[in-house]
């Protein structure tokens, strides 16, 4: 399907923060450091501005952003505070009242749309918004966040260790239910991983929440673990640890790329998907680095990282096709209401923690 369904309204008030089941990735936050989040000065090394960025980038990715930033920007440093989305999520909620981060690049949109709910992001138009997919950014003319890419889930399949156990190709999500699976699959876990969360979500939005809680509580008969990143079950399945990782495009191609015996399946009934965004946070003390780095995000040059890595960019002029991945995806995509996903989000994490938390990845 075409990319829609982007947030329109912001009237749904924000309940608890992440409810019971983000307790998980609350408590992260205690082994959560970095010696980035002590650099709080506002002059680094030679005279340079230090700014702090939390993000959920894959850490393969933030070296060769930072360094094309840093060459464009050579007054600016950048320190990244760096984990999975749910974890970053919970701790710049939970640092409300304290604030650490300058920016906030590469977070899921439904995650920036909590901060904004809180109040926590600053109202800004980088410089060439008007070359952004405006399906891919805050509405509003000065928008809160704006969209880098679209991540969307995926399946890694490996074929050597299906051979082994005699497995057929899943085609859908509705086939990982079959007990030939039982214990045989890996997936992340919904508080701690983006990608966990987009799974989830689409499912219940696809499905209808009463068939999206059957379909998994039967998936959950076949799980194995559910991890604390979104890269890690297709790095499972591509090291024949699981013969199936459900995970993303993204890590789904690299890894095939690298030479993993994967196959990458993209389920017929619709994909899940967020969109990465950048957002500067309302508190820094560096409001122009932070926009510095907020009209870089959205360059030519920006893009142009980006689609080394993803096959969907807000820039859509510059999208280049990925080895293993369909030139159409944007069209595999679920319906997604970011709205419904932000605003659910708590309810959602605190019933999926209920029902399946006992399979979790020990932290």
């Amino acid at each position: 399907m075409p990319i829609t369904s982007l947030p329109t309204s912001r009237s749904t008030p924000l309940s608890t923060v992440l409810h019971a089941a983000a307790a998980l990735a609350l408590a992260a936050i205690a082994a959560f450091t970095s010696p980035e989040v002590h650099a709080q000065g506002t002059q680094g090394p030679q005279g340079k501005t230090e700014l702090l960025v939390y993000s959920a980038l894959e850490a393969d990715q933030i070296k060769a952003y930072k360094t094309a930033f840093e060459q464009d920007h050579p007054a600016i440093e950048l320190k990244f505070v760096r984990e999975s989305t749910g974890i970053v999520t919970a701790r710049l909620l939970a640092e409300k009242a304290n604030p650490q981060a300058d920016v906030v690049w590469g977070l899921a949109a439904t995650s920036l749309m909590l901060l904004d709910k809180e109040g926590m992001l600053a109202a800004y138009a980088p410089k060439g918004l008007e070359q952004v997919r405006a399906t891919m950014r805050d509405p509003r003319p000065q928008p809160t966040w704006v969209g880098m890419d679209l991540w969307s889930s995926a399946v890694c399949f490996n074929t050597a260790e299906a051979a082994k156990h005699n497995l057929p190709k899943p085609a859908s999500w509705a086939d990982l239910t079959q007990p030939v699976y039982k214990g045989l699959l890996t997936m992340p876990h919904p508080a701690s991983s983006g990608t966990g969360y987009l799974m989830v979500s689409a499912w219940l939005q696809m499905m209808g929440e009463a068939k999206g809680w059957a379909f998994m509580d039967a998936l959950h008969q076949n799980m194995g673990v559910y991890t604390h990143s979104g890269s890690k079950p297709c790095r499972q399945a591509g090291a024949g640890e699981f013969p199936v990782g459900l995970s993303f495009e993204y890590r789904a191609n690299k890894t095939k790329k690298e030479g993993a015996p994967i196959d990458i399946v993209f389920p017929k009934e619709g994909l899940g998907w967020d969109v990465e965004a950048t957002a500067v946070m309302k508190t820094t003390k560096k409001p122009e680095a932070a926009r510095a780095l907020a009209d870089w995000s959205v360059t030519r040059k920006a893009n142009e990282l980006y689609a080394k890595n993803f096959a969907v960019l807000a820039l859509p002029s510059v999208q280049e096709q990925l080895e293993y991945v369909p030139s159409d995806l944007d069209k595999l995509l679920a319906k997604n209401d970011f709205n419904w996903a932000a605003a659910n989000r708590d309810r959602i994490l605190a019933e999926w923690s209920r029902r399946y938390e006992a399979k979790a990845e020990k932290k």
